[in-house]
């Protein structure tokens, strides 16, 4: 008969740090694939966004890119006009790769690659003719920054979008740094989880 003997118990501070390094990494995977929580910090995006919000980003929809890479699994589908979108502007994303002080920003996608784009009298254009888009034809633009300036139309390069914040007196976006490449997109903001009575889909 085989002696047996009894299962070594592993230290309690062992177990603690397995566990740690555990959710660590299974934190990192479903931030890099799946989705990513963020804090709105300002007021561009108002009203669809309060300063203090806490919304849900999907990586699924456009498809997650690989850490450290240039390489995008495929999507479930393209952006799109209307969508509200977070992104890295290209101010942010020539910055190397290790500098953790890079901003993305979150604006509502306006045009795509191959669009011509201009506000005229608070109305934004899109290849000559006013977007009806109630999530965009609801929201006052000024013609603001270097990139939009009035009687200015510009053409949005293949690959690249252009982005407008929904309360346009208060928001940085394509009219003072022009397009964000499609690499450059991180995901669509879905779903608001906080405060409570501001729980809701995001239009």
């Amino acid at each position: 008969m085989r002696k047996r003997y009894p299962l070594k118990k592993k230290g309690a501070v062992r177990e603690w740090i397995e566990a740690i390094i555990f959710a660590a990494i299974l934190a990192t995977f479903l931030r890099s694939f799946f989705f990513q929580v963020y804090k709105i910090p300002t007021t561009s995006m108002v009203p669809t966004l309060m300063p203090g919000d806490k919304i849900f980003v999907t990586k699924l929809a456009f498809g997650p890119k690989v850490p450290f890479t240039d390489f995008r699994i495929k999507g479930f589908r393209e952006p799109q006009v209307g969508d509200v979108v977070v992104f890295l502007p290209p101010q942010e994303a020539e910055k190397a790769w290790y500098d953790f002080s890079k901003k993305q920003y979150i604006k509502r996608l306006i045009a795509v690659g191959g669009d011509k784009v201009s506000i005229e009298d608070g109305n934004v254009y899109v290849n000559g003719n006013m977007v009806l888009d109630p999530r965009i034809a609801r929201n006052y633009y000024y013609n603001q920054g270097d990139y939009l300036e009035e009687e200015e139309v510009i053409s949005v390069p293949e690959g690249e979008y252009f982005f407008l914040g929904d309360n346009s007196i208060s928001s940085l976006d394509s009219r003072f740094w022009g397009t964000a490449k499609k690499e450059d997109i991180v995901g669509k903001a879905v779903f608001v989880w906080w405060p409570p009575k501001r729980i809701g889909i995001i239009e």
